[in-house]
């Protein structure tokens, strides 16, 4: 048996027609016909997730309609020593859904049911199938909603918001998904029913809860979700302020920290984002600025007024070239729209993207953008960036032609390369997006032998025979050795073994 982080055996293909027929049929007694699909036209659409530059087909797709379902398929995939991979809405950008070619996908995207909003607690609680959204619309007519929002919120879901740990422009004040999160249910990998958390502020023992929240689908299949709701602002504003360098622009983001506030929203772009945004959904933004800075502040309108105040201070003095603040909600909309809208800004002027997820410390911010500029030169492509200033985490998103493979060998290793630079300027390899099979060699830079040791015997702890999601998250020491001795920064494909476009 392989061990997690470890890429599993390829079966021959009579062996894996074979494999196929037990396993749709030992499912088959489990599952409704409209439940299980196995027919290459039906899986093809499970062949990966967000990261579309990896793909694979999958043995068979279960969608669960119970969580007693779930349950048996646990128990049959245990029996049958067949490797499960939990899936949410596919948004995932890490490649952390892609299917194991001998494996089973089971989807949780019929699990819909908003089972309770509790205004008086603040909580509600809801199945993984639930985009994240709609939590806040169901909250809205208690003066409530779910803070964490994730750019991909009107179509992720919240069971992948705890597979990955989500964040979002709002992280900086409330939190990300491990902050915002009371309760999971789930089953693990042999078919036990477990909880972690509680509906209660504390719950007695080991937090198992935190530990459960961005592991990557890789410890039990969750079913149910209890988080909390906030009440609504009275009133909010933002404030666009334009750079004329890109250095003074992080400088500033560290500024408004220093000052001790913490705004609800401190997002930047770089000019090349905010161009290809500005054409994309008109936001009104300084398309001669090197770098834009959107502050956002909530709460009662005094404390509002107070926080717009000083804000625009701090700004002035690190070198705003200029201000405006939203007048109306309409226009603070807009100015976010832009920023929500990067990502599909980003395909309007380029056949393919691959976004990176790497977090720096906020003093190192300029300095990382200033070695991308360097490495656009260096792999001869384009790179726009955006980011949650207010903790660093920085999505470069690397521009590319996905039918020119010499292009997307340079996009690979430009990633890499980014990655590294965040491990060498005190940051991670990951900030939101999780590891997947996207960063999974870029572990290797970033942890010891020992605490990759460490995440292997948290990950047997849960899951003994190493069925659930494998080949994700966590290196082997045999991984890293190989990838130690043939690493050369930024030359080296990270997954060679793996199918592309």
């Amino acid at each position: 048996m392989n061990a997690p982080g470890e890429l599993s055996p390829e079966l021959s293909p009579e062996m894996l027609a074979q494999r196929q027929r037990e396993v749709v049929q030992a499912l088959m007694a489990v599952l409704p016909t409209h439940c299980l699909l196995y027919r290459e036209e039906d899986t093809v659409a499970y062949e990966c997730d967000g990261l579309a530059a990896y793909r694979r087909l999958p043995l068979a797709v279960a969608l669960p309609e119970t969580e007693s379902q779930v349950q048996r398929i646990a128990q049959i995939c245990h029996r049958l020593n067949v490797p499960i991979v939990p899936r949410g809405a596919g948004t995932s950008l890490s490649g952390g859904a892609m299917p194991i070619r001998n494996g089973v996908v089971v989807s949780l995207a019929r699990f819909r049911k908003i089972i309770e909003v509790d205004p008086y607690a603040r909580t509600a609680t809801v199945q993984p199938g639930v985009r994240n959204l709609s939590i806040s619309e169901a909250a809205a007519p208690y003066g409530l909603y779910y803070a964490p929002d994730p750019s991909s919120q009107i179509a992720c879901t919240i069971g992948g918001n705890v597979a990955e740990n989500s964040g979002g422009v709002h992280c900086l004040k409330y939190g990300l998904t491990v902050h915002n999160v009371m309760r999971v249910r789930a089953v693990t990998m042999d078919g036990e029913i477990v909880e972690f958390g509680s509906l209660s502020p504390d719950a007695p023992g080991l937090d198992l809860l935190a530990v459960m929240i961005g592991s990557e689908g890789m410890f039990a299949i969750v079913t149910e979700v209890t988080v909390k709701l906030i009440p609504k602002p009275q009133a909010a504003q933002v404030i666009m302020a334009s750079f004329d360098d890109v250095v003074k622009g992080g400088d500033a983001v560290a500024g408004i920290i220093a000052a001790g506030i913490i705004p609800a929203g401190l997002e930047m772009m770089d000019k090349p984002a905010t161009r290809a945004v500005e054409e994309f959904v008109n936001a009104g933004y300084d398309l001669d600025a090197a770098a834009i800075l959107l502050c956002e502040s909530d709460g009662t309108p005094e404390e509002v007024s107070e926080e717009i105040v000083r804000m625009t201070a701090v700004l002035r003095e690190h070198g705003a070239t200029r201000i405006q603040i939203s007048r109306t909600e309409a226009e603070r909309l807009r100015f976010w729209s832009g920023r929500k809208n990067a990502f599909p800004a980003a395909g309007r002027i380029s056949p393919d993207y691959y976004c990176m997820d790497g977090t720096v410390p906020r003093r190192s911010i300029g300095p990382l953008l200033a070695r991308i500029e360097e490495m656009e030169k260096k792999y001869n492509l384009r790179c726009i960036n955006v980011f949650h200033a207010g903790d660093g985490n920085m999505h470069p998103l690397i521009l590319f032609n996905g039918n020119d493979l010499d292009e997307w060998h340079r996009a690979e290793a430009f990633g890499c390369d980014i990655l590294e630079t965040c491990v060498e300027l005190g940051g991670t390899v990951t900030g939101e997006h999780g590891v997947g099979i996207e960063k999974i060699n870029s572990m290797c830079v970033q942890f010891s032998p020992e605490e990759r040791d460490a995440f292997h015997a948290v990950k047997r702890a849960f899951d003994p025979a190493a069925l659930l999601n494998p080949d994700k998250g966590i290196p082997t020491r045999a991984r890293c050795a190989e990838y130690g001795k043939l690493h050369v920064r930024g030359g080296l494909l990270p997954h060679p073994e793996l199918p592309r476009f």
